[in-house]
C-alpha cells in the first residue's frame, strides 16, 4: 500500500469508527460577514474580500490550532476553497489538520445556490469540479460537502435536489473522495415533517442504486421525528450521517443530537458561539473547549 493509499485508509477507520464531530469551518463569500459579525468583527472593518477572508482566515486559524481542537474529539473539519490555498502555523491547511492535530480534512465543493424553484434551491453548476477534486486530492482532502436547500414539502423539488446531488457525488467517489450530500431541510420550514418523510424516501431509493464499494456521507436537518433516519445511518452504503445546526442555539442542537442515535454533529454557528476576537488566549480556550466537549458529548449518544 503506498503511503497516500495508507493515510486515506486511516482517515477512513478514524470517521467510520471513532467518537467525535465534524467542525464546519467553509463559510463562504455569502455567509462570512454574518460569521465575523457573531465573532465580534464588524463589517467597518474590512473594505475588500481580501481583507474580510484574511480576517475570516485569522478566526480559523485560532480555531484549528488552539490546544482545544484536536482528534481526540474532533473527527473532521470542512474547509472553504480559499482556506485549503491558504496555511496553519506554515504547513497547507489540509495537511496541518491531518498531520498536525489528526483531523480529518473535507472541502465544501458547491458554488452556492440557484434562485428557489419547486419549493427548493438546486446548487449552481460546478464548471471546474474536476481541476477542483484534483487539487483537493493533491493536498491530501478526504472528503468534500455541497449544499442544496429544500423550503416545503415538494416532490419534484425534492426528487431534483437529490438526483443532482448524487449525480455529482459520483463524480466525486470517481476521483478517490468521499462525498457529504447535504439537502438541508430548513428549520423554519411549515412542511418540515412531510419534506423529511419524501426525502429520506428519495435518499434511500439513490443510495439503492450505488454500487457495494461506493460509500457516501450525508450532512441532515436533525428531524421531527427522532431517530427518523435510522434506515440512512444503518445503509451499507453510508459512512456516517451528520446533522447540521440549521439555526438551533448550540443547547438545542446539541439536545437533538443526542436523541438521535448513531448521528453525530457538524456544526457551524453552533461550535463558533460564544468565540471572540476580543477574548484574552486563555478565555478563548475556555470557551472553545466548553463548545468541543458539549458536541462531543452530544454526538457520542
Amino acid at each position: 500500500m503506498s503511503n497516500k493509499a495508507a493515510v486515506l485508509a486511516a482517515m477512513l477507520e478514524k470517521v467510520t469508527t471513532e467518537d467525535g464531530f465534524i467542525a464546519a469551518l467553509d463559510q463562504s463569500g455569502g455567509s462570512t460577514p454574518k460569521a465575523l459579525g457573531l465573532y465580534g468583527i464588524s463589517q467597518n472593518e474590512f473594505e475588500t474580500d481580501e481583507q474580510m477572508y484574511d480576517l475570516v482566515h485569522q478566526m480559523r486559524t485560532r480555531i484549528v490550532t488552539n490546544t482545544a481542537f484536536k482528534g481526540d474529539r474532533v473527527l473532521g473539519a470542512i474547509l472553504f476553497e480559499n482556506t485549503l490555498d491558504r496555511e496553519f502555523n506554515g504547513k497547507s491547511s489540509a495537511q496541518y489538520l491531518w498531520q498536525e492535530k489528526q483531523v480529518v480534512p473535507f472541502l465544501k465543493v458547491d458554488k452556492g445556490l440557484c434562485e428557489e424553484q419547486n419549493a427548493v434551491q438546486l446548487m449552481k453548476s460546478i464548471p471546474e469540479l474536476d481541476s477542483l477534486l484534483d487539487k483537493a486530492v493533491s493536498q491530501g482532502v478526504f472528503g468534500t460537502k455541497m449544499r442544496s436547500v429544500i423550503k416545503l414539502a415538494n416532490q419534484q423539488g425534492i426528487n431534483d435536489i437529490v438526483a443532482q446531488q448524487f449525480e455529482v457525488a459520483k463524480q466525486i467517489l470517481a476521483k478517490g473522495l468521499i462525498p457529504i450530500i447535504e439537502p438541508e431541510i430548513d428549520i423554519n420550514s411549515p412542511e418540515k415533517a412531510d419534506a423529511e418523510v419524501m426525502l429520506k424516501s428519495a435518499l434511500l431509493n439513490e443510495l439503492g442504486q450505488l454500487a457495494s464499494q461506493q460509500k457516501v456521507m450525508l450532512k441532515l436537518t436533525l428531524p421531527v421525528i427522532d431517530n427518523f433516519y435510522a434506515d440512512c445511518i444503518n445503509h451499507d452504503n453510508i459512512i456516517k450521517v451528520v446533522a447540521l445546526s440549521g439555526g438551533y442555539t448550540r443547547d438545542e442542537a446539541n439536545n437533538k443530537v443526542e436523541n438521535n442515535q448513531g448521528m453525530i454533529a457538524s456544526f457551524s454557528r453552533a461550535l463558533t458561539q460564544g468565540l471572540s476576537a476580543k477574548q484574552s488566549d486563555d478565555e478563548f480556550t475556555e470557551a472553545l473547549n466548553t463548545a468541543i466537549e458539549s458536541i462531543f458529548t452530544a454526538s457520542k449518544s
